[in-house]
């Protein structure tokens, strides 16, 4: 797998905005939608590869789509929303991603 396939997109919410602050030691973390088929060690490798940061942990949560309803004229549409995994990646003391220098 190529790093840009591993790597889809960075996730920017408040929640993931504010995950430095609950952290000690200067560390800074970053979350990132990944590849569903992608370990640990690969999304660490493609951080490594695309940003020339150190990392030092990767977590991962896997999230199942929503069951969906929809009540229409003709019926019920029955439906789920996409499954997609998140990785949060702690970087090592001083080390920085800057995901908004390219806007």
């Amino acid at each position: 797998m190529q790093n840009n396939d591993i790597l889809k997109r960075p996730l920017l919410t408040e929640k993931t905005e504010s995950l430095p602050d609950k952290i000690k030691g200067g560390k800074e973390r970053v979350a990132f939608i990944v590849d569903k088929r992608a370990n640990k060690i690969q999304i660490a490798e493609a951080i490594r590869n695309v940003y020339g940061v150190e990392v030092e942990a990767v977590n991962i949560i896997n999230y199942k789509g929503k069951a969906k309803v929809k009540y229409t004229k003709t019926g019920i549409i029955e439906g789920r929303t996409n499954v997609y995994k998140k990785a949060i990646i702690t970087l090592r003391a001083g080390e920085v991603i800057d995901l908004f220098e390219s806007i």
